[in-house]
């Protein structure tokens, strides 16, 4: 019997990874979306492929990501990865092989969201010295 992956929410997880809350990622959407249509589209299992695509630009993400995904496969594969013998870690064999490598692909997803931090408090720096020069 295969697993059915929840889209919604994948959707959720890989938001909330990027540190996005529901409001932010129905901002980026544009102006047909609200934080409510983001809550009802996390809720759903299956949902429209233009759609995915849509939300797949806006987080930045693969779609292939969002489809496929499954948390208890990930959790599984971590699990099994590593087993203890005399206190040795041993890497057991997987037959698991993913479209992509999930954690590449989370790596270049979160050094992506660090780089524009920092580039967001450089500009807040930026902003903060401005107002200084200007107070004087």
């Amino acid at each position: 019997m295969e697993k059915k992956i929840h889209q919604g929410k994948n959707i959720s997880r890989f938001r909330q990874m990027l540190g996005m809350k529901q409001d932010l990622l129905a901002s980026i959407m544009g102006d047909d979306w609200t934080q409510l249509k983001i809550s009802r589209l996390e809720a759903k299992n299956e949902i429209e492929e233009g759609i995915l695509d849509e939300v797949a630009r806006a987080l930045k993400i693969p779609v292939e990501a969002i489809k496929n995904f499954d948390e208890e496969t990930a959790i599984s594969i971590v699990a099994n990865t590593f087993t203890d013998f005399k206190d040795n870690a041993v890497a057991s064999a997987m037959n698991y092989y993913p479209s992509f490598n999930p954690v590449d692909k989370i790596v270049e997803i979160l050094e992506q969201a660090n780089k524009e931090k920092n580039e967001e408090i450089a500009f807040l720096r930026k902003e903060i010295e401005e107002l200084k020069k200007a107070k004087k």
